[in-house]
């Protein structure tokens, strides 16, 4: 019973980690409804250059550890959004209500150019953080078998839980969010009331990006290091996790990522884990074969 506690725990920070990638990537897609592989990039990009300038900070410019993270995360969201904006305005706005296959070619181009960056930027070496914050919070007494997690671990998951909130209150309750709804709903039909279809992709991409960018902070700070493939691998990860929810609600697309967080732990502690990408994606496929809805894209 302890173990299966500890696994539960466990689950915790990778379903926050995945909840709020897939609350970000709806945010983008429902406005065009189109697969944009470029968001786990972003994501992945964000946390070497937060890895990056913090190595920088400590190892050149001497600064005490504490300052060296601040350094980092403000490069992460800096080259982040300016890589997401970028992207946004010359590649994904021409091409955001054209056909499926051009933007899945034009995203995986933004994938290689971003990971070639990363990977250049940092002379191919792999850099790691030292361990942060990693003292035990005991959730269950247990004296044979403690249920834990660190307190970084907590941290993150509260942080990530609370911008999911933070972003579904704003979605519900401005008046961008409005407008956001409406174009996700008919496009043609908000410009006819007056609402710039373009402006609000290019900020609903602004910001999935901003949140892309805070989550692969927190994710670099808890894993230590992010993997220069790692941006096509969560691009499609997170392509796939935000479809259990349903695109057209990010809430719900959050959830479905906090499910698959769960799941993917789960089969870590009682499957082999050779099998179990296959198995979560196969899974998911299914899913999205079973309760597919065909709906025309204005």
């Amino acid at each position: 019973m302890a173990y299966f506690l500890q696994q539960l725990a466990n689950a915790v920070p990778v379903s926050a980690l995945y909840a709020v990638l897939a609350f970000g990537y709806a945010i983008a897609f429902s406005v065009t409804r189109r697969a944009d592989v470029s968001f786990g990039a972003i994501f992945a990009f964000a946390a070497q250059m937060f890895i990056l300038f913090a190595d920088y900070g400590w190892n050149r410019l001497w600064l005490v550890l504490p300052a060296a993270l601040a350094l980092g995360a403000a490069m992460a969201v800096v080259f982040g959004m300016g890589a997401a904006m970028v992207s946004g305005r010359y590649v994904m706005r021409p091409l955001a209500f054209s056909s499926d296959n051009t933007v899945v070619v034009a995203a995986l181009g933004v994938v290689l150019v971003l990971m070639e960056t990363a990977r250049l930027a940092s002379n191919s070496r792999n850099l790691w953080l030292p361990p942060l914050l990693n003292r035990p919070l005991d959730l269950w007494g247990d004296p044979t078998f403690p249920v834990t997690l660190t307190v970084l671990q907590v941290m993150n998951a509260a942080l990530m839980a609370g911008i999911v909130l933070a972003g579904h209150l704003f979605l519900s309750r401005s008046r961008w969010g409005r407008r956001w709804r409406a174009v996700c709903d008919d496009r043609k039909a908000a410009e006819l009331c007056g609402v710039d279809s373009g402006g609000v992709f290019l900020a609903a991409f602004a910001l999935a990006a901003l949140i892309a960018c805070l989550a692969g902070i927190l994710a670099a700070s808890y894993y230590g290091n992010m993997d220069f493939g790692a941006g096509l691998n969560f691009g499609v990860k997170v392509l796939f996790i935000a479809a259990i929810g349903g695109y057209s609600t990010p809430i719900l697309s959050a959830l479905g990522g906090a499910a698959v967080g769960l799941a993917e732990t789960i089969w870590n502690a009682y499957g082999a884990f050779l099998w179990r990408d296959f198995v979560i994606y196969s899974a998911l496929v299914l899913l999205l074969v079973i309760f597919r809805r065909e709906k025309g894209i204005p």
